[in-house]
């Protein structure tokens, strides 16, 4: 994935018929964990973002990059 600016509106289109595109802003979970954008967010803080040790809305943003955010777009 290329560096994107923080905060930058990102969309990805539907794969099969019958989904919605998705929007969100890049470089969310790297502000979540405070990880500079660029760099891999380390694995003990994604865990912890998993866990809902970092709050809520990295919680979600961790279960979004995990399910979402794999493989090929």
């Amino acid at each position: 994935m290329a560096v994107r600016k923080m905060g930058a509106k990102v969309t990805l289109k539907p794969t099969k018929p019958g989904q919605k595109k998705i929007t969100f802003k890049a470089g969310g979970l790297h502000a979540s964990t405070g990880t500079p954008m660029g760099k891999k967010i380390p694995a003990k803080k994604k865990a912890a973002a998993l866990a809902g040790k970092l709050g809520k809305k990295a919680k979600a943003q961790a279960n979004f990059a995990k399910n979402v955010l794999v493989g090929k777009r």
